[in-house]
């Protein structure tokens, strides 16, 4: 009986676990077989090279860029929208005025600002990039026509044409984008923890402070953990590709200074022709990124609250 218990089982997986493999699994392997070829991605013949394409990376000064940039977005992206998120969700939830009718509320017309942090979403990455770049135009920008208005001709920056600037204006618009899709998902999650806790906590003399560190954060520890890995999978994708590509100068540049590891990868095998050598910079890309996850799943382990 508990043998045919596991075939009937089995019977079932069979088939998601072989969809799985093929559509998953198998790009997977085939990248990291190419990795080793010097394909060209525009002809099916190509030779197998060994590791030379993975000697070459330690070589490539704009691959050591392209990491870099990827890692201080890896690191800071995520940082800078949760926090701002988290900030911005407990002020539209809990950070208001007590009332005669409720013991928490959020502030006055949280409601139109939920709508309006979350508007960004509603835009494809495109338009937000364009937007962003219109914004940072040094010649008829918002930012320096602002500057020249309020008198400060003197300080009109060169936003994406500064090496030393560039990667702060993409990553200031990857985080204007993302950050409202988080404040509605905090939000959510705040709403769902009782209003006794923070009736009890404020009753206690409570503040603020101590309320979204006692009690909000350890409650939303799993949603915010979820979101930070998520962000930094979306600092390294296709959406750090879609900023770079479409905002900076070069793309990639000025001087290597945006360059991150999708367009790379991309420009080596579209623009150069080096699809192997391009895979072995994605197989990189997919270490960096399982590195992540595993740091994150292992500093965020902690005891699940429940309620």
């Amino acid at each position: 009986m508990q043998h045919g218990k596991y075939r009937f089982i089995a019977g079932f997986l069979v088939l998601p676990l072989a969809i799985y493999a093929v559509f998953v699994i198998s790009p997977f392997v085939q990248a990291i077989y190419y990795s080793f070829t010097d394909w060209t991605g525009l002809s099916p013949d190509f030779e197998m090279v060994g590791i030379d394409n993975y000697t070459r990376l330690f070589q490539d000064g704009v691959f050591w860029a392209a990491v870099g940039n990827s890692v201080t977005l890896l690191v800071l992206l995520p940082v800078v929208t949760i926090s701002l998120a988290l900030f911005f969700a407990f002020m539209l939830n809990v950070g208001g005025r007590r009332t005669k009718k409720a013991v928490i509320g959020g502030v006055r017309g949280s409601g139109a600002y939920k709508i309006l942090y979350f508007f960004p979403q509603v835009l494809s990455v495109p338009i937000v990039a364009l937007l962003f770049q219109f914004a940072y135009n040094p010649e008829s920008g918002a930012l320096n026509s602002f500057f020249s208005a309020v008198g400060l001709d003197g300080v009109r920056p060169n936003w994406l044409g500064d090496p030393q600037l560039a990667l702060w204006c993409v990553m200031a618009a990857m985080v204007w984008a993302n950050v409202g899709f988080y404040v509605v998902l905090f939000s959510a999650g705040m709403s769902s923890i009782p209003k006794d806790f923070y009736e009890a906590a404020l009753l206690d003399g409570a503040g603020r402070a101590n309320t979204f560190f006692r009690i909000t954060l350890p409650l939303l520890w799993d949603t915010v953990q979820t979101g930070w890995i998520y962000m930094g999978i979306l600092a390294l994708d296709v959406s750090a590709f879609a900023f770079v590509q479409i905002m900076s100068v070069g793309p990639g540049g000025p001087d290597y200074s945006t360059e991150v590891l999708p367009l790379y990868v991309y420009q080596k095998t579209f623009r150069d022709g080096q699809a192997g050598y391009a895979t072995a910079i994605g197989v990189s890309l997919l270490i960096v990124t399982l590195i992540f996850a595993a740091v994150v799943m292992r500093l965020g382990r902690r005891e699940r609250l429940e309620f």
